[in-house]
């Protein structure tokens, strides 16, 4: 499962209200190779769910992730930061053995 944060929650759906999304946006999140750590998340609204598509909801958020990431997402929490360092979604991911400096890769 995928869970979210209350900040996280707040902001994605401040951000569906003033982009003035279509009916049904949801988080669609994910994993690609790449970064300084070896993956990299990936972290888009959509609004078209893919048959292959593992979908879950918390706390009235719909979040859709594919099948290969799912792997390496589970129990993972989006949260949303804001502060010196910037702000904006991160995942807190249990599975994640290593992180670079910046948050945005992970290995395992």
């Amino acid at each position: 499962m995928i869970t979210v944060s209350e900040n996280a929650k707040q902001h994605a759906l401040s951000l569906i209200a003033n982009e003035n999304s279509p009916e049904g946006t949801f988080i669609r999140v994910g994993v690609d190779g790449g970064g300084c750590s070896g993956l990299t998340y990936k972290l888009v609204f959509d609004n078209v769910i893919i048959e292959t598509d593992k979908i879950f909801e918390d706390k009235g958020i719909k979040i859709a992730v594919d099948k290969k990431s799912f792997l390496y997402l589970i129990g993972t929490e989006l949260d949303y930061v804001g502060g010196l360092n910037g702000k904006g979604f991160v995942f807190v991911n249990p599975n994640a053995s290593r992180t670079c400096g910046c948050g945005e890769s992970f290995g395992v």
